[in-house]
């Protein structure tokens, strides 16, 4: 999910290309500093193109939240448009599109993030706005009474309309048990109804601190000129105390587990998850080399196998969440051919899982699986909006200076890491299995007689 949030903010974000990491570490180009309040600021220049991207980060996301109060994140990112003391509400994307740029927000189990892409020039004006709306946000009860209807929609939309992120949804949440990822980002439908204006007041003043906040800017400006500016517009701001993030860690599973979802849908699906760790351990990395090896490209282990040959899958898929603060998920996917059953497709997903624990990988297509990996880093850091993300990704869940271990790490992943990463992790009593099953419509659709057929266009 981290990785397809990233692809489409940068098709959203239009920026131009930046240096490749390749050729120089992101450590020799980032400058990174630190107010008497707290507030981490990080500053990327970049000269190429007159264009800056100004990016406000809290650590806050869903792992921050209590059950029975799921999705107040994702509300107070709503929220935060709704005006200051000195805007009113939604006059703050009408003053950046005024001055040609673009804005918006997102919100994820570790963060909540703002930014605003503008002409250089123009980076002033961002920075007020963001300064202002750190601590001068005003959370009115009408504002929350006409924005409620429209997060429980958007929940409709995103989620419980669409087959597959209802599945996903009940496999986070048979995952885990007591980590707080076990609930949706968005919340569940009934926390959204019943929580107040009251509960997001106090979720803001506990997390909306420059404490609990990093600032990243990349783009075509002088330091020395941008952060006196950002220092005299968040420097003021109480630091406030920051706030605990120590989270409870998931016990070892004892066996495995499983799903089935039973929903309208046009095909059924198979995932499979387990229990791994995060980037701070070596084997993260030796599982990113997994992943790939298994569905990066065309030539993959599955889509040669269950895609082309055996024909069981339109489309397969591996993750591994290497970027969360928290330990996550690998997975394997598969969506099932017409005619075919879940049965045989997980059967031959296990199947490609139980050839990398039996046979070491060969020397050509490790080295094939790792030039993926090193040019879809490296591609996928083509515009400075991308760069400021990437950055404060890891500075989120860990330090932004990590980003620069990626390609090393993966560059010394071995074919005996591979099997053994694979016998220690992906094993049957760490796996937790879905499987979506499509049932009959409900819905009779009328048909009139005599009238030809429209073509429909969804936007």
């Amino acid at each position: 999910m981290k990785r397809l949030l990233l692809l489409v903010c940068l098709a959203a974000a239009g920026v131009l290309p930046l240096f490749s990491p390749a050729a120089a570490a992101l450590a020799d180009h980032v400058t990174e500093v630190t107010l008497a309040n707290g507030l981490k600021v990080i500053l990327l220049e970049n000269h190429k193109a007159p264009l800056v991207t100004f990016q406000v980060w809290y650590r806050v996301g869903s792992r921050n939240e209590q059950t029975g109060k799921t999705g107040l994140s994702h509300m107070l990112e709503h929220m935060m448009f709704k005006g200051t003391e000195k805007i009113g509400p939604d006059v703050f994307s009408r003053i950046i599109a005024q001055n040609g740029g673009d804005d918006n927000a997102f919100t994820s189990t570790d963060f909540t993030a703002y930014f605003e892409n503008m002409s250089a020039d123009r980076v002033g004006i961002p920075v007020e706005l963001e300064s202002d709306r750190m601590h001068g946000l005003l959370l009115r009860e009408e504002d929350f009474k006409t924005e409620r209807p429209v997060v429980m929609e958007e929940r409709r939309m995103r989620t419980e309309d669409k087959p597959k992120a209802v599945m996903g949804e009940q496999l986070a949440a048979a995952a885990f048990l007591i980590q707080p990822y076990h609930w949706p980002v968005i919340g569940w439908m009934q926390d959204i109804a019943r929580y107040t204006v009251d509960d997001l007041k106090s979720y803001y003043k506990t997390y909306y601190l420059p404490v609990n906040a990093v600032v990243v800017v990349a783009g075509d400006f002088r330091k020395e000129s941008l952060l006196p500016m950002i220092e005299k517009a968040f420097g003021p701001i109480p630091a406030g105390v920051a706030p605990d993030q120590r989270r409870d860690k998931e016990e070892p599973q004892l066996g495995e587990r499983r799903i089935v979802v039973r929903k309208e849908a046009q095909l059924a699906s198979v995932e499979m998850t387990y229990h791994v760790p995060n980037l701070h351990s070596p084997d993260s990395y030796v599982l990113e080399v997994i992943a790939s090896l298994l569905s990066g490209g065309e030539s993959s282990r599955l889509n040669q196998t269950l895609v082309r040959d055996k024909q069981l899958a339109l489309s397969v898929a591996a993750d591994n969440e290497l970027v969360s603060r928290d330990p996550n998920l690998f997975s394997v996917s598969a969506d099932v051919l017409p005619g075919k059953t879940t049965d045989v497709v997980e059967k031959a997903l296990l199947a490609e899982i139980e050839l990398l624990q039996k046979t070491p990988v060969g020397a050509r297509e490790l080295e094939k699986a790792k030039n993926q990996l090193e040019a879809g880093f490296t591609f996928a850091q083509d515009s400075i909006f991308a760069q400021a993300m990437m950055i404060a990704t890891y500075e989120i869940v860990s330090s932004w200076r990590d980003a620069d271990k990626y390609v090393p790490a993966i560059r010394a992943v071995t074919a005996a890491d591979v099997k053994r990463v694979a016998q220690k992790y992906l094993v049957p009593e760490n796996c937790v299995a879905a499987r979506l099953v499509p049932i009959p419509s409900t819905q009779q659709k009328p048909v009139e007689q005599g009238s030809p057929k429209q073509e429909q266009i969804v936007r």
